[in-house]
């Protein structure tokens, strides 16, 4: 390979940047491999376990028996002699160093005026099974993983549309995570664009350590004591290209299996996979059953507790829900009690090996269920009504949301213990002022609602037929 003479100084003094930057004597998976061209050498710089060994072995082997060219881009020459591969050349050091980090080949070749890189990155990945939490009885059952890559071509897959654009950024001074913004060039909404493109780029964190929610507190503004949620998640590839011909924004993070649909609004949160797996009619009955049950989890217990302490607000068909018999705790700390056990169990269970969870069951369901009502502590009522609500929690798929209302629901028996059907009302009342003032990335929480907008309301509650003359659906 006969390189110009005059680029001799920049090979040598590239790879000796490059030493000096990566740990090449200090970690073991850093590797650089030196090996005979025709003329001079070459130097293969890489991140073991990003690339298969075969891989390498074959674009070592096919270097070394190239013949020899007399011009000092290798990067133009190696897109001619090796065109499977992604090859691109570069003279910027902490490009270089970025591309290595991530998994891309470095080559150097003695004499010439760049260095080469080329894609043949291939990255750990697991089965792309079903998402335990957002399952359904029909439809595809493929799911995101941890790899970027292939999450953008289940995108793929479902529009092949030239207007869907995947934009890439790197968020995070010290771990460059990769960061995709996918959407629609013709129906996204620019100004929600503008504004997360402008919110990425100027994010000053070392690194997005917990994925999706570290990038997610970085989008959002700073809300300690508002537990609701304002950023919607999914796991599935159907439900994210239904939101991007929607006109949403889907931005995908590296190494999260998780979504992030943009922009987000209460009433999003009661959509499902499954409503639009079905029928209308019956897509329609399911969301509505959704949102009635969901809404009962909030009011269940308190309206509950507020008929005990003042029974004369009940007419005298329903007196059989009040308690004959008091249980040594009261009926407040029990209700808390069992607010705070429920989530011990939930968090004991995610330790649980499976072949033990027929036996976590019997613990957590007989044990400390029937013998602390056959010990004078709870009441039966009690229990029967906290796990009618523990079970409806799980009636909509947003586990953020869903501990939201647990809090709302724990502050409601809180008031109505010290101000009684005042604290109801009071608390309700705060609840929707907080919703109120609940600010998103685009508009009001509570739109379409608030703004009102009927249209987009009867969608969200509502299962519509498929508009087949502009190929839309609501998911």
């Amino acid at each position: 390979m006969i390189f110009l003479e005059k680029s001799s100084a920049f090979t040598a003094q590239f790879s000796a940047d490059l030493h000096q930057r990566l740990p090449i004597e200090q970690s073991f998976d850093c590797v650089s491999t030196v090996f005979d061209l025709k003329q001079g050498t070459g130097e293969l710089i890489f991140i073991d376990g990003f690339a298969k060994d075969e891989v390498m072995e074959k674009i070592m082997e096919h270097m070394m028996k190239l013949d020899p060219l007399a011009e000092s881009s290798v990067s133009g020459w190696l897109a001619r002699q090796i065109p499977y591969l992604e090859v691109s050349g570069t003279t910027d050091l902490s490009q270089a160093v970025d591309a290595v980090l991530s998994g891309t080949l470095l080559f150097l070749a003695e004499g010439a005026a760049e260095a080469v890189l080329i894609d043949a990155r291939s990255y750990p990945v697991r089965s792309m099974q079903e998402p335990e939490d957002d399952r359904v009885l029909r439809g595809s059952r493929d799911a995101f993983v941890e790899t970027l890559i292939f999450n953008t071509a289940l995108i793929r897959r479902r529009i092949r549309d030239p207007k869907l654009i995947y934009e890439y950024v790197q968020v995070g001074s010290r771990s460059k995570t990769d960061v995709v913004l996918c959407y629609l060039e013709d129906k996204v909404d620019r100004q929600l664009l503008d504004k997360v493109r402008k919110k990425l780029n100027n994010t000053e964190v070392e690194g997005l350590s917990l994925s999706q929610e570290s990038l997610a507190e970085c989008l959002l503004p700073k809300q300690w004591l508002n537990p609701l949620p304002r950023i919607r998640f999914t796991e599935r590839p159907d439900t994210a290209s239904a939101s991007i011909l929607e006109g949403n924004l889907i931005v995908l993070t590296d190494n999260t299996p998780s979504a992030m649909i943009l922009p987000t609004h209460f009433f999003d949160f009661f959509q499902e996979a499954n409503d639009y797996y079905f029928p209308p009619l019956i897509g329609t009955y399911l969301k509505l059953v959704r949102i009635v049950i969901f809404f009962l989890t909030l009011f269940f217990t308190p309206c509950w507790y507020l008929a005990l302490r003042c029974p004369g607000l009940l007419p005298d068909s329903l007196h059989f829900i009040l308690i004959e018999e008091t249980a040594a705790i009261p009926v407040l700390a029990q209700l808390l009690i069992i607010e705070v056990m429920i989530d011990g169990l939930r968090l004991a269970s995610l330790n649980t090996p499976s072949s033990l969870s027929s036996a976590f069951s019997i613990l957590g369901a007989v044990i400390l269920g029937e013998y602390a009502v056959s010990t004078g502590w709870f009441n039966g009522e009690v229990i029967l009504y906290m796990a009618f609500v523990a079970l409806s929690n799980y009636a909509q798929p947003s586990f953020e949301l869903g501990y939201s209302f647990k809090f709302f629901r724990m502050s409601l028996l809180i008031l109505i213990a010290l101000l009684g059907s005042w604290g109801l009302l009071i608390g309700t009342a705060a609840i929707i002022v907080l919703m109120l003032k609940t600010d998103t990335l685009s508009g009001n929480y509570c739109y379409p609602l608030y703004p009102y907008d009927g249209t987009k309301l009867r969608s969200l509650l509502l299962r519509k037929p498929a508009d087949h003359r502009h190929g839309n659906s609501k998911h």
